[in-house]
């Protein structure tokens, strides 16, 4: 599907100024889009700018009310519910106008989309979500893309190298739906991955329990452990080469870096992980063309969120990981 999209977007300068968020009472009327959210997000997403310690304090002041009530914020809104926001100034960052160049937009990589869904092909190297020295991330852009969307949230999140199927709901129902699903198994989801190594099962499952911890210098990573969260990989080999092999996995739970902690604790390492995997050998995948970590997100098979209807979507192998493929081919032959 085809849009004209504005490729200007913004983001934030060094030099800020105090900015009206408003100046006087403002009441809003809770829709479709909010039904269901809780009251602090609702203001979060209302007062944006405004820190989560202020949106705090006027809700335990009563500034913020409901219908005419005081709230906690926990408190979940529903359709037709009236919010009283109090006056609220805060220091705004300036901010100048970004262009994001033709091959860049996000709207040529639309897989499906239709009054709930937005799926995407999201390209390795783009976070979905700002944030951690990144300014701004997919869900950022396709909102300054589709500024008409009322509603637009992230379904699932993939890692920023990893390129493939990401899923967005449209509309709040829609999301909360998918949420259920993911908890519940409801969506199937595949990866293709290169890893170091040859892998001799045609399918193998991975039971190893994971727990998130910052390194010395602050960065996220995950290990093994037996007192942490579950977590359940299956792996289905697709193809052997010399000293590597090209898998699929289906995650059956969603863990931060899952497949890759899985892979890595086995002994087969993906290629091109600059995290978990083996540096010396990363070092010269780069120098035969892999820049990036070999991590796709392929397929999604799920029931339609609003009708039902069985879905499936899938993402075509980006041509630099296609090249790689075939170079491993060309040796093994």
């Amino acid at each position: 599907m085809k849009r004209n999209t504005s490729i200007l977007t913004s983001s934030p300068s060094q030099n800020t100024q105090s900015t009206p968020v408003a100046d006087a009472v403002t009441f809003v009327t809770v829709d479709e889009s909010s039904d269901g959210q809780r009251v602090d997000n609702f203001l979060l997403k209302h007062l944006k700018g405004v820190p989560k310690s202020h949106i705090y304090r006027i809700l335990r002041s009563g500034e913020v009310r409901v219908n005419s009530k005081r709230i906690g914020a926990e408190h979940r809104l529903a359709i037709g519910d009236r919010v009283r926001i109090p006056p609220v100034r805060v220091a705004e960052a300036a901010v100048r106008h970004v262009r994001i160049p033709e091959n860049q937009r996000l709207a040529d990589r639309i897989l499906f989309e239709d009054d709930a869904l937005l799926i995407i092909d999201k390209p390795a190297g783009l976070a979905v979500h700002g944030g951690s020295g990144v300014s701004q991330g997919a869900i950022e852009q396709l909102r300054a893309e589709f500024p008409e969307l009322r509603f637009l949230e992230l379904a699932h999140r993939l890692d920023r190298e990893t390129s493939g199927v990401l899923l967005l709901a449209k509309k709040r129902s829609a999301l909360t739906a998918l949420h259920a699903m993911m908890r519940d198994g409801g969506i199937d989801k595949r990866y293709l991955t290169l890893v170091s190594g040859q892998w001799n099962n045609r399918r193998q499952s991975i039971k190893l329990s994971l727990t998130k911890y910052l390194t010395a210098e602050g960065e996220r990573r995950v290990s093994v452990d037996p007192e942490g969260q579950a977590a359940h990989t299956i792996f289905n080999l697709k193809e052997n080469f010399k000293n590597f092999s090209l898998l699929e996995a289906e995650l059956k739970t969603g863990r931060t870096h899952q497949i890759r902690v899985h892979l890595a604790h086995t002994g087969f390492p993906i290629a091109g992980d600059d995290k978990y995997g083996d540096f010396a050998l990363n070092k010269a995948l780069a120098k035969q063309g892999l820049k990036r970590m070999f991590l796709h997100a392929h397929r999604l098979v799920f029931p339609h969120p609003l009708s039902g209807k069985s879905m499936e979507v899938a993402s075509p192998m980006p041509k630099e990981l296609e090249k790689v493929l075939n170079g491993l081919r060309e040796l093994r032959e």
